[in-house]
């Protein structure tokens, strides 16, 4: 199937049309109007450094119900024992290239410097939040996503200490699930959140719950 390229124009397929893996168009751009435009519609770029922006929308959907939590033994002690202090957007440029150059080191990131640029932007309009981590005054650990509506679109997080990204993001589902949040967006399938209580749900029912 051929990928739909993106004109100056907000208008994108359906996310039916996505083919197999998901990959619904290209090109296009990374502004804040184009990007909340693909978020509220089940859409969101992944691409690598000399690609083109690649918009997609995978069937199925890798989300987590913040009531759905799961929080281990050992996780409960950690988060008991007040281990990490959690906060929210005291450095969202920091979180972004840490996640960047966590990736960079192992299997490459999609984190480019235009993404960034496009996420800090977002983040000054109060869409894009990040979630830190700190132990003994050192961020060691956070994520990043966007908040629209009552839904919490996820993006990246990294760790530079064990369980330090855990933390935060456990953190995040709890105040989440005390705001009346639908889900946690997850996009696609990991182990380490489906360890966390993520699930697969069609894209239909994704799309639904996203309207």
């Amino acid at each position: 199937m051929p990928i739909y390229r993106l004109t100056e124009d907000l208008i994108f397929p359906h996310p039916s049309l996505a083919n197999s893996d998901g990959l619904l168009a290209a090109y296009g751009d990374l502004s804040p109007e184009r990007l909340l435009f693909a978020y509220c519609n089940g859409i969101f770029p992944w691409y690598s450094e000399g690609e083109p922006i690649l918009w997609w929308s995978p069937d199925p959907r890798f989300i987590l119900y913040p009531k759905d939590i799961k929080i281990s033994h050992s996780m409960k002690k950690i988060l008991k024992k007040n281990t990490f202090k959690i906060t929210y957007n005291t450095c969202f440029k920091d979180v972004i290239a840490n996640c960047a150059n966590v990736r960079k080191d192992t299997t490459g990131t999609w984190i480019t410097d235009e993404m960034i640029e496009a996420y800090c932007t977002l983040h000054e309009l109060n869409f894009a939040h990040s979630i830190e981590a700190w132990y003994e005054n050192k961020l060691v650990g956070g994520l990043y996503g966007l908040i629209i509506g009552k839904c919490f679109f996820g993006e990246s997080m990294f760790s530079l200490m064990s369980n330090a990204s855990k933390a935060a993001f456990i953190t995040l589902c709890q105040k989440l699930e005390e705001e009346n949040f639908l889900f946690i967006d997850c996009q696609v399938y990991t182990k380490h959140l489906e360890s966390l209580g993520a699930v697969m749900i069609s894209r239909d029912e994704y799309l639904k719950l996203l309207k």
